[in-house]
C-alpha cells in the first residue's frame, strides 16, 4: 500500500478572473472546489493513474469532513486524525494574469493528534511506500518529519520526501527513496546562484551525498533533471502547452515518477512520467489524468 501524508490539507477554492484588480469587485470566470494539501494531491493523482492509496493526515470540523467527503468520492481510502480544535483551511486560489493565493492557517494540533499519527505510522510495512509531502502547520515541532523517517527506516519501509528547508535538510541521512528540489530549493539550501545546468547537477549531487537515494529536480517548464541512484543523470526537456493552473504540478510529477518506477523500475521512464503527468496537471484546471498523461508522454 501507499500512504501520503499530509499535514495541514484543505479545500481549495479556484477561480478565474479576467484581469483581476487589487481593491476593485471582481467577477469570476469560472471556479470550482478541490481538495487540496500536496499529500493529498499525490493520492488523486496516483488513483487517476490507476494505483490505490491511503491518506493520512489531520482534519477538523465542517470543512474537514467536506474534505474526507471529497476525496472519499473519488475512491481514495483515507484514515485521517479527527482534531478538536478549529477546522480544516480554505484556500482562495485566483488565476488571472497572474496567480494570486490567499492561505488559511487549519485547525490546531495537539500532542496527542501527533502521537496518533505515529501510532499509524509504527504499523506501516516494510513493502508498503510512504509519501511525506509539504510543511507543516505552525505549533508543530520541526522536527517531526525526522520522528517519522527513524520509524520509516528503522521498519525498512521506502519513503518519498517532497519537503523544503530544514524538514528536507534533516531527513536527508535517513535516505529517502526520492526528493524532488527545484532550482530555487537548491540555491536557498546551498545559498549560492545556480545560472547553469552543471551547477544543478553538481548541487543535487551534493544532496544525494547527504543521503537521498534519487534526486529529481524540477525545472518547471523546461522539463526536469534526475540523479540517481546507480549514478545515473537524466534529462528531459516538457512538452508544449499552455499553462491553466500549476497548483498540484509538482505533487503529480511525484505521482507520475512513482507510478512509472512502480510499472517497470526504470529510471528513464520514471522520469518521462513524472514530467508528462506533472505537465498534464499544468495545463488543466484541475489534476491530470490518465489519458492526458499518455498523450504528452508521447511528445517527451
Amino acid at each position: 500500500m501507499i500512504y501520503t501524508i499530509t499535514f495541514n490539507p484543505a479545500l481549495d477554492y479556484i477561480s478565474q478572473v479576467d484581469n483581476f484588480e487589487v481593491g476593485k469587485i471582481n467577477r469570476t470566470k469560472t471556479e470550482k472546489i478541490l481538495p487540496g494539501g500536496k499529500g493529498l494531491n499525490v493520492s488523486i493523482v496516483l488513483k487517476n493513474l490507476g494505483l490505490e492509496s491511503t491518506a493520512l493526515g489531520f482534519i477538523g470540523g465542517f470543512t474537514g469532513e467536506e474534505l474526507q467527503r471529497r476525496i472519499e468520492a473519488q475512491g481514495i481510502k483515507t484514515d485521517f486524525i479527527k482534531v478538536k480544535n478549529g477546522i480544516t483551511r480554505i484556500n482562495i486560489k485566483i488565476s488571472s494574469d497572474r496567480e494570486t493565493a490567499l492561505n488559511g492557517n487549519g485547525p490546531e494540533i495537539l500532542e496527542e493528534d501527533i502521537q496518533e499519527l505515529l501510532e499509524k505510522i509504527e504499523n506501516i510495512k516494510k513493502e508498503d511506500i510512504v509519501i511525506l509531502a509539504g510543511n507543516v502547520p505552525k505549533g508543530i515541532n520541526n522536527n517531526i518529519y525526522e520522528i517519522i523517517c527513524v520509524n520509516l527506516e528503522r521498519n525498512g519501509v521506502t519513503f518519498i520526501v517532497d519537503a523544503t528547508k530544514e524538514l528536507l535538510i534533516n531527513i536527508l541521512k535517513y535516505k529517502p527513496f526520492l526528493i524532488k528540489p527545484n532550482r530555487e530549493e537548491l540555491e536557498e539550501t546551498f545559498k549560492v546562484k545556480i545560472n547553469t545546468e552543471e551547477d544543478i547537477i553538481t548541487y543535487a549531487k551534493k544532496m544525494q551525498l547527504m543521503g537521498a537515494q534519487n534526486v529529481l529536480v524540477s525545472l518547471g517548464g523546461d522539463g526536469a533533471i534526475l540523479i540517481t541512484s546507480d549514478n545515473q543523470v537524466l534529462q528531459s526537456d516538457a512538452p508544449k502547452g499552455k499553462v491553466l493552473n500549476t497548483v498540484g504540478a509538482g505533487d503529480s510529477m511525484v505521482a507520475g515518477f512513482l507510478a512509472g518506477y512502480i510499472e517497470n523500475k526504470n529510471y528513464e521512464y520514471s522520469l518521462k512520467m513524472g514530467i508528462a503527468t506533472g505537465s498534464a496537471s499544468s495545463f488543466s484546471m484541475d489534476l491530470a489524468t490518465k489519458k492526458d498523461v499518455e498523450k504528452l508522454l508521447e511528445q517527451i
